[in-house]
């Protein structure tokens, strides 16, 4: 089971994820709501422990954004005392999270919460991906431009699903490699540049694909411009 961390105090999150990691649970962490988004959009994450009273991008968005792009992750809500709870499908306003946990709490608490919520099943993504033209059908493994199919390898193909997904935010080089190449790859290499390269020629003009300095990558609109899509 892989879980998400979201707290803006470091030594707290870091606490958390010592814990579930003794109990056998890969646990990783995000210091804010847009880090956590970034992190989620890559997928992989089965549960979200989200901290509600975050600065900036606030708990309730980032959880309103996991259900509205049907990111796959159940998420765990952290939640001052008094807070009214509501789950994803109750009528009215709510947070919508999948289960609440108000502080404090024991790691035992904390724990049980999250194996329960890693068993339960998750929903199957739709299987076409669909960006200002261009089409991913990640259950086939076919890419298409505008209509017009595109010979990519299983390396071109991983990492357009993974820029795709990830809805226009900033990807990481070595997020990319985590999420598409083998463990043995050397993150030294240049194999990042080089298949964004080939990419980038393969899907042609106008480019879709922005290299943004010292951050890494991203999805750009062509003419068609709008929000990344499963259909």
């Amino acid at each position: 089971m892989r879980v998400l961390v979201v707290k803006d105090e470091e030594s707290l999150a870091e606490a958390i994820g010592a814990g579930l990691r003794r109990d056998a649970v890969t646990a990783e962490t995000a210091r804010d709501g847009r880090e956590a988004l970034a992190k989620l959009r890559l997928g992989g994450y089965d549960v979200l422990v989200l901290d509600r009273d975050l600065p900036g991008l606030h708990g309730d968005e980032v959880c309103r954004q996991v259900i509205g792009q049907r990111l796959l992750t159940r998420v765990l809500m952290l939640t001052s005392p008094g807070t009214v709870h509501h789950r994803p499908d109750a009528p009215g306003p709510g947070l919508g999270a999948d289960d609440y946990l108000t502080k404090p709490f024991t790691h035992e608490e904390l724990l049980a919460r999250v194996l329960a919520l890693g068993r339960r099943p998750r929903l199957v993504p739709a299987p076409v991906i669909a960006h200002a033209g261009v089409t991913v059908d990640t259950a086939r493994g076919l890419a298409a431009r505008d209509g017009r199919p595109l010979a990519l390898s299983h390396t071109e193909l991983g990492v357009l699903e993974v820029l795709l997904r990830a809805r226009g935010a900033v990807v990481s080089g070595d997020d990319l490699i985590e999420e598409v190449w083998e463990e043995h790859t050397s993150y030294r290499t240049n194999a990042v540049r080089v298949t964004l390269g080939t990419l980038r020629a393969k899907l042609g003009d106008p480019p879709l694909i922005e290299t943004v300095p010292g951050a890494g990558y991203r999805m750009t609109g062509g003419p068609d411009d709008g929000d990344g899509a499963d259909v």
